[in-house]
């Protein structure tokens, strides 16, 4: 029986929790364990910058009086796509596997089929 990979002590408790379910349900490939670790990773900083949004909101005034949109606003975007594609190249649901080409979306972002 493998070794169960130690959980990275830098993640959130709730993150550890999910890294760890993930590993009792999958077999992952050394590679595989990076990926996992990059998402989660991405989903605690996701989740950090949902809390400075939550306490303080997404805009600022910046010294000229000026509305300003908070640099949360675009860690929180940039680490929900990390996150989902991080998913998507794990194929933890076992649908689109990497494997599998993806079909390129149309011009008026149709149906891929």
């Amino acid at each position: 029986m493998p070794k169960m990979p130690k959980t990275p002590s830098h993640l959130r408790p709730a993150t550890q929790k999910w890294w760890k379910s993930v590993l009792a349900d999958f077999d992952l490939e050394d590679h595989h364990l990076r990926l996992l670790q990059l998402a989660a990773e991405a989903w605690d900083q996701a989740q950090g910058a949902r809390e400075v949004l939550d306490k303080d909101g997404q805009t600022f005034t910046d010294r000229f009086g000026q509305p300003k949109e908070r640099p949360e606003v675009g860690i929180l975007q940039n680490a929900r796509i990390a996150f989902a594609r991080l998913l998507r190249e794990l194929a933890l649901d076992g649908a689109d596997a990497p494997e599998a080409p993806r079909m390129n979306r149309t011009r008026d972002y149709g149906p891929r089929a």
